[in-house]
């Protein structure tokens, strides 16, 4: 599986449902999308968290997030493992449970302050600046060939600068309602 001559698997509704960590990496579907699959998954977080928010608490959400993220490094290391892929832009776990945090810590928000959450985390996602490119490259030249914790650590990677992500919106979301 890890031999070079080797071709990346693409992503397909038959890859996603071939394992179950395939199916959460891809966001239940959402990774599948042929335009944006970051923004696809992205949005499939915030209607997600619409629609758990009638029963979730901060506990509950605290609970949520804090085993999103393991189970994430977990099915984003499969599935680039899987696909012979260190970053699939199929892979959208990372971004539902990064979007889940920000929105998680700007609540009680009306809309549009949920509409500029999500426009900065896509932001700080997609363009990666700063930290967030800092966090990207982390893990980008693992040799998957010659070392044997490479897909652990594409996985962590892949969770690492969504989580950056999120942290710098959270930031700029911060000093929005500060000034």
């Amino acid at each position: 599986m890890d031999s070079p001559s080797l071709a990346p698997v693409r992503p397909s509704a038959r890859f996603m449902l071939s394992h179950p960590a395939h199916f959460i990496a891809l966001g239940f579907g959402s990774g599948l999308s042929p335009l944006a699959p970051g923004t696809a998954g992205t949005l499939w977080a915030w209607a997600a968290f619409v629609a758990l928010q009638p029963w979730m608490n901060d506990l509950r959400w605290a609970v949520l997030i804090a085993l999103s993220l393991p189970v994430g490094w977990w099915v984003s290391t499969i599935t680039a493992k899987n696909m012979r892929v260190l970053d699939p832009s199929c892979v959208v776990w990372d971004e539902i449970a990064a979007f889940w945090l920000v929105l998680w810590l700007v609540m009680p928000a009306g809309f549009w302050a949920q509409l500029v959450a999500f426009a900065l985390f896509r932001f700080f996602d997609a363009v990666k600046p700063g930290p967030v490119g800092w966090a990207d490259q982390l893990f980008h030249d693992v040799q998957p060939q010659t070392d044997p914790a490479a897909w652990r650590k594409a996985g962590f990677g892949i969770m690492f600068d969504d989580v950056v992500a999120a942290a710098c919106a959270l930031l700029v979301m911060a000093l929005w309602r500060f000034f």
